[in-house]
């Protein structure tokens, strides 16, 4: 695995408040690898709940999105263990709980980039590294 989508990537997908993130969003998933590329459960279950519920999006819909996703990638499960060291990122690293346990899901399956807008861009955390693919300068083809 070379690099892990964070929840942002695939609710931008979806919300049309923001046209170009929009379009980068749906760039983004048509470009990469999908053997290259993973899902924590995390995220579609929040995928899912935002969908849901802040674009009250149908349920049918919902769940064909998730189908597909799940077809498209490889998806990380969420064990005791990755709960386990998304506390320690918590403790070691002061990072939010949810966004710890985005980084322990990468950490513990060795994938060594998270695409997010909601971690600090350009830092590393203990060999796994941040890159905000809306940022002005993203090379896209780049992942």
């Amino acid at each position: 695995m070379r690099c892990l989508i964070d929840t942002n990537i695939l609710i931008h997908t979806i919300d049309k408040r923001d046209l170009l993130k929009q379009e980068l969003a749906i760039r983004l998933l048509s470009v990469l690898n999908p053997d290259d590329t993973a899902l924590p459960a995390q995220v579609l279950a929040e995928y899912a709940n935002v969908s849901l519920k802040k674009f009250r999006m149908p349920a049918d819909q919902v769940y064909q999105h998730l189908q597909a996703y799940q077809a498209s990638f490889v998806i990380v499960s969420l064990t005791p263990a990755v709960v386990l060291e998304a506390v320690r990122g918590v403790r070691d690293h002061q990072l939010s709980y949810f966004d710890a346990q985005i980084w322990a899901a990468a950490k513990l399956n060795q994938i060594p980039i998270i695409l997010s807008e909601d971690f600090n861009t350009g830092a590393t955390v203990e060999g796994v590294h941040f890159v905000n693919p809306f940022e002005p300068g993203f090379d896209i083809e780049s992942v």
